[in-house]
C-alpha cells in the first residue's frame, strides 16, 4: 500500500517535471525559430551566387574556324621566319643600293631555297628596275620584289580548265610525298564543287596503296575502282575508264606508281596507260599533276626534273608546306621549270588542300595584308 502511494507520488513528480520541460521548450522555440529565420533568408542568395559561378565558360565554345588565308599564313610561318625576316632587315635599311646590298640579298634568297637560277633572275630584274625606275633606297626594293615573285608564280587563266571539263588526271610522284593523300583531298575538293569523281587505284606495286586510297575514297565520298597487288596498272585503268564513261563522271583521278629508280620502266608504263586513254577515252581532257614534298627543298626540284623527262607535267601539288622552312622551293620550281603550282597543302585535314593563288601565297609569305578580292578568291 505504501508502495502504491510512493508510485503515485513519483508519477506526479514526473508529470510536473514533464510540464516544466514542455514549458521551457515552448518558451525556447520562438527564439530558435527567430534565430533560424535569417539563415533561411540567406540560403537563396548563396544559391544564386553559386549559379552565377557555374555559368558556361566562354572557352568551352568551339573556336571560330580560320579562313584559308589565315591557315596559309600560319603554314608559312617557318619559311617566313627562315628567310623573309632576313630580307626585311635588308629592306628596312635606308642606305643607298650598292653591291653589298645585292650580295646580302642573293645570299638570303639562296639560303631560302629559292635556288641559284631563280635568284639570278630576280636580281637581274631588280637591278633593271633600280636603273630605269629610279629606285634609290634599299627600303624601296621590298614592294618590287613581292611584285616580281607574284608574276613568276602566276598560274595562268587555263590552269584549272580540267575542273570544268570531263578529264583524266594522272597523279604521279615518289612514294612518301603524300601522293595518295593528295588524291583523296583533291577528290573532296572537286566533289564540293558538285563534280562526280572516280578514283583509279593504279599504283599496284606499293603494298597497301589500294587500301589507303580506298579509305580516302570513303572520306571524300567518292567511288574507287581498284585491283589487287601486283596487277597490271593498265588493266585497272581500263576498268576505271569504263566505269567513268558508264557513270558519266566529270573527273577520273588516277593514282600511279612512284618508282623513279627505274625511269625506263616508269616511262613504258605511263606510255601504255596513255595509249589506253587515247583509245578508250579520246575526248577526255588530260592532266599530269606531280606531287612534291616542300620539306625536301631542292630534292623536290630534282624529282620534278626527273619525272618531267618521262611525263608531260602540267601542274604541281605542293604538300607539307606547314611543317617546313623550305617553302621558297615553290618559287624556284615555278620559275625554273615553268610548271605552275596548282594546289598547295598546309595541313592534315581534308580541306587543307586548296587551289594555289600566287598573290595570296606571296602576301602570306611576306606578311602583307591581302585585298578583299584575294581573300575571297
Amino acid at each position: 500500500m505504501f508502495e502504491f502511494f510512493k508510485k503515485k507520488k513519483k508519477e506526479e513528480v514526473t508529470e510536473e517535471v514533464t510540464e516544466e520541460v514542455v514549458q521551457e521548450q515552448e518558451e525556447t522555440v520562438p527564439e530558435a525559430v527567430a534565430e533560424t529565420v535569417p539563415v533561411e533568408e540567406t540560403e537563396p542568395e548563396a544559391e544564386e551566387e553559386v549559379i552565377e559561378e557555374t555559368q558556361p565558360e566562354p572557352e568551352e565554345q568551339p573556336a571560330p574556324k580560320k579562313g584559308w588565308f589565315a591557315r596559309l599564313k600560319d603554314g608559312l610561318t617557318k619559311t617566313r621566319d627562315n628567310f623573309v625576316a632576313g630580307m626585311d632587315s635588308l629592306f628596312s635599311n635606308e642606305d643607298k643600293i650598292d653591291d653589298d646590298f645585292y650580295d646580302e640579298l642573293e645570299e638570303t634568297l639562296i639560303l631560302g631555297d629559292i635556288g641559284v637560277h631563280t635568284t639570278d633572275a630576280i636580281l637581274e630584274k631588280l637591278k633593271d628596275a633600280v636603273k630605269h625606275e629610279h629606285i634609290k633606297k634599299c627600303s624601296d626594293c621590298r614592294e618590287f620584289l613581292i611584285k616580281t615573285i607574284k608574276e613568276e608564280m602566276a598560274t595562268g587563266e587555263t590552269a584549272y580548265e580540267f575542273e570544268n571539263r570531263q578529264s583524266v588526271v594522272f597523279v604521279i610522284g615518289v612514294n612518301g610525298v603524300g601522293k595518295t593523300t593528295s588524291i583523296g583531298k583533291l577528290a573532296s575538293h572537286l566533289k564540293s564543287q558538285g563534280k562526280r569523281v572516280i578514283l583509279a587505284a593504279a599504283d599496284t606495286f606499293r603494298a597497301a596503296a589500294g587500301s589507303q586510297l580506298e579509305e580516302w575514297s570513303h572520306r571524300a565520298g567518292v567511288e574507287m575502282i581498284g585491283g589487287v597487288e601486283g596487277q597490271d596498272p593498265s588493266s585497272v585503268l581500263y576498268d576505271a575508264v569504263s566505269a567513268a564513261k558508264a557513270r558519266n563522271a566529270d573527273v577520273l583521278l588516277v593514282d600511279t606508281a612512284g618508282r623513279l629508280h627505274n625511269k625506263k620502266n616508269l616511262m613504258e608504263e605511263l606510255k601504255k596507260m596513255n595509249r589506253i586513254i587515247d583509245k578508250a577515252f579520246p575526248d577526255a581532257h588530260r592532266e599530269n599533276l606531280i606531287v612534291l614534298d616542300a620539306s625536301t627543298g631542292q630534292n623536290a626540284m630534282m624529282q620534278a626534273k626527273e619525272f618531267g623527262e618521262v611525263a608531260d607535267l602540267t601542274g604541281i601539288i605542293l604538300t607539307k608546306m606547314d611543317g617546313t622552312a623550305k617553302g621558297g622551293i615553290a618559287i624556284a620550281i615555278t620559275s625554273e621549270l615553268k610548271i605552275p603550282v596548282k594546289y598547295i597543302g598546309v595541313g592534315e585535314k581534308i580541306e587543307d588542300l586548296q587551289k594555289f593563288n600566287s598573290d595570296s601565297f606571296v602576301d602570306a609569305l611576306f606578311d602583307v595584308t591581302p585585298s578583299e578580292d584575294e581573300v575571297n578568291d
